[in-house]
């Protein structure tokens, strides 16, 4: 069985380092490991095979003893999502975690009902998806932002991708392209009010595009949108 765990901390070949309260206790009462087993532990700048050396019931240690992953580049592709309920943003930071997000913008509109998001669960759910899904850098979860300023406030070298359940448009492969970053913008569960689609589609750096003929939750919509520009980068 292989076991991935991220590692805040910097890591060097041949060290030892202690393991966070939350995996000491995953360790020793969930996994119940023993000293000698190995666990790969990584961060933004790799992966390392790494064998414990010590344990107890509320410490372990280990030792990194090869890396075996060198870094990748950052994600180019960035969420920004309008807040939900709980279970449903569980499964949007889950889900959008495994297909490779750089960066979490959760976002308050005019009929967004969610004010607030738990960072601290929120940054554990995206912890163990990363661990899941064999990436190397969590994606960062910015801090909840008003529509308006977002929209204020986008890089000029960015492109916002919206998700609008209106338009006729189809996503291309030149509309990925020249650009620094890409941003997905998807509304809440309600649609965007009227004001809110003029201010968003009247920016020069949106581009509108079509996910489906149905009407979709957000978390499908997530996945969807997210899907489809994976599937456009890699196969073009």
């Amino acid at each position: 069985m292989n076991i991935r765990l991220y590692y805040p901390n910097s890591i060097v070949e041949n060290t030892t380092g202690l393991i966070t309260k939350e995996h000491t206790h995953y360790i020793v009462n969930v996994l119940r490991l023993r000293r000698g087993a190995e666990i790969n532990f990584f961060n933004k700048n790799g992966e390392w095979k790494s064998e414990i050396i010590y344990l107890e019931k509320n410490r372990v240690e280990v030792k990194f003893l090869k890396k075996i992953k060198q870094p990748t580049s950052s994600s180019k592709i960035n969420l920004a999502i309008c807040l939900v309920k709980k279970i449903p943003m569980d499964i949007i930071l889950q889900k959008a975690t495994e297909l490779g997000v750089g960066k979490i913008i959760p976002l308050i509109s005019e009929r967004t009902e969610v004010k607030e998001l738990n960072f601290n669960r929120a940054k554990k759910i995206v912890i163990e998806a990363t661990e899941q899904s064999n990436q190397l850098m969590p994606p960062e979860i910015l801090e909840v932002t008003k529509l308006k300023d977002f929209l204020q406030n986008l890089d000029a070298n960015s492109k916002l991708l919206f998700a609008d359940v209106n338009s006729n448009d189809s996503l291309k492969n030149e509309d990925l392209k020249n650009s620094k970053s890409l941003s997905v913008l998807i509304g809440p569960e309600g649609d965007f009010s009227p004001q809110e689609r003029e201010i968003i589609l009247g920016n020069t750096m949106v581009k509108p595009f079509k996910i489906s003929r149905n009407i979709l939750r957000s978390d499908t919509a997530v996945i969807s949108a997210i899907s489809m520009i994976n599937f456009i980068n890699n196969f073009n």
